[in-house]
């Protein structure tokens, strides 16, 4: 245990700027998703472009690629959100997958972990290869789902979450891995959160639908 709150209080001090405002930003855009906020997004972009940076120097190839997919969705996300099908609603409504959802899900995460073993495990001088495509893979579905604005996203993220703590302490990124600790209770709270906001969405559906 000593160990552990040694290597935190030497990993704070020794964080830099960018990791600081990387993990604030990561922070609050875990937040604004959990809460539906539009600011989910721009928060979110700041992150990820600075972990792109800092993934590429601390040999993180996998989450280097992923974070450059997390801006890529981000933008998609940003802009499914706000063009909901219903013209009566301000944004999309929180929804769980369909059977076809599902195996597009399962493919995303199958697929992209094979990819990313097969190419970290031969083509780079990672020591992580298994763990790092792990988290990886899951966080590509998880960001692909919340996008699309999928309660399942926050499965994913969870375990993506659980991973990363023991990844990044590890790698000696600890505020960050303390980061991925905090984000693990947030995907707890923010899967409650829509499940119930699907609940009311329901809700409402079947009043309207009785109304009509």
């Amino acid at each position: 245990m000593e160990y552990i709150i040694d290597g935190i209080i030497n990993g704070i001090m020794q964080t830099s700027l960018p990791e600081w405002i990387a993990v604030a930003t990561g922070l609050a855009s875990v937040w604004f998703s959990m809460k539906e906020n539009l600011w989910v997004y721009p928060t979110g972009i700041v992150s990820v472009l600075i972990y792109v940076y800092l993934a590429f120097q601390y040999k993180l190839y996998a989450d280097m690629g992923v974070n450059f997919y997390y801006f890529v969705m981000s933008v998609y996300g940003w802009y499914y959100w706000i063009h909901p099908k219903d013209e009566n609603e301000k944004q999309v409504p929180v929804t769980v997958n369909n059977q076809n959802e599902n195996r597009v899900t399962a493919a995303l995460l199958i697929g992209s972990f094979a990819l990313l073993y097969f190419g970290l495990a031969n083509f780079t001088d990672s020591d992580v290869a298994f763990w790092d495509a792990a988290t990886t893979s899951f966080a590509i579905a998880g960001m692909y789902l919340m996008a699309r604005k999928k309660l399942e996203n926050w499965v994913a993220w969870i375990i993506t979450d659980l991973i990363s703590i023991p990844l990044y302490f590890y790698k000696g990124l600890v505020l960050t891995s303390f980061q991925f600790l905090v984000f693990t209770i947030l995907a707890f709270a923010g899967y409650a959160a829509w499940r119930n906001s699907l609940k009311k969405h329901e809700e409402a559906q079947e009043n309207w639908a009785v109304v009509g």
